[in-house]
């Protein structure tokens, strides 16, 4: 078991994003459908969310549904949207108690209307806590917010109200979903899976890579610690030289 004593909180990633991979590879391995995997996913996203409101995590973005999943069999996804629907409702004190404000990015109009007014409920009664920010990635796709930024900054060219010239990080920062929050620092894959899918291609430019071989359903606070602890061995250089990093010190 990792201590949280023995990190250091003077290096602590501001945005730790999580890409919660094998719920389903975790069920059938125990020979259950791939709904008891999800069921049991909820709670390590507990686990890890009090962990990270208790190390000082600033940011959590967890990747809870993509825009392919919406492809998957109709029966796992009515699951998935009930599931969210339960665990908001459930975990609205967790929130509470802990400060956590919850956020939400993705195409949330595709969202049933009952989930998708469960979760604008929650983001409502949470907007005015400060200790963590929350923020669930729902029928997201970071190529679409990609695209839907490119739109709206065409929008304003057109209607004279920017030139291409003021086009720079900051402009499509500020017309991305995430707009309001720190570019990441340190991702999170579980399952043993190597690869980001279509993930805050923009956000995680610098970020530090973890991939761990546990299923989702096993991850735990003292597994989020062991990334904290591998991300603050790492040396962040962002196209810089050790030497440059040292000079400056």
């Amino acid at each position: 078991m990792e201590d949280i004593s023995k990190i250091n909180k003077q290096r602590l990633p501001k945005h730790i994003a999580i890409i919660m991979d094998g719920n389903g590879r975790w069920a059938k391995q125990k020979g259950k459908l791939r709904v008891f995997g999800h069921k049991n996913g909820v709670k390590a996203v507990r686990d890890v969310v009090e962990g990270s409101a208790e190390i000082g995590v600033k940011v959590l973005t967890l990747y809870a549904f993509s825009t392919e999943n919406w492809n998957r069999p109709k029966a796992e996804v009515d699951v998935l949207m009930n599931l969210l629907v339960s665990s908001l409702k459930k975990e609205l004190k967790l929130l509470q108690d802990n400060n956590i404000r919850l956020q939400a990015i993705g195409n949330l109009e595709k969202l049933p209307k009952k989930a998708k007014r469960e979760l604008e409920e929650v983001i409502q009664i949470t907007k005015n806590n400060t200790h963590l920010v929350l923020n669930l990635a729902i029928s997201y796709s970071a190529k679409e917010e990609i695209v839907n930024a490119f739109k709206k900054i065409s929008k304003k060219i057109v209607n004279n109200e920017l030139s291409i010239e003021e086009i720079d990080e900051n402009i499509i920062n500020n017309h991305l979903y995430t707009r309001n929050l720190p570019d990441v620092d340190l991702v999170i894959r579980t399952s043993g899976e190597k690869r980001i899918s279509n993930f805050l291609l923009w956000q995680i430019a610098y970020a530090e890579l973890y991939f761990t071989d546990l299923f989702w359903p096993d991850f735990r606070k003292t597994h989020l610690i062991q990334a904290i602890l591998d991300y603050q061995q790492r040396e962040r250089r962002f196209g810089k030289t050790s030497d440059q990093l040292k000079n400056n010190e």
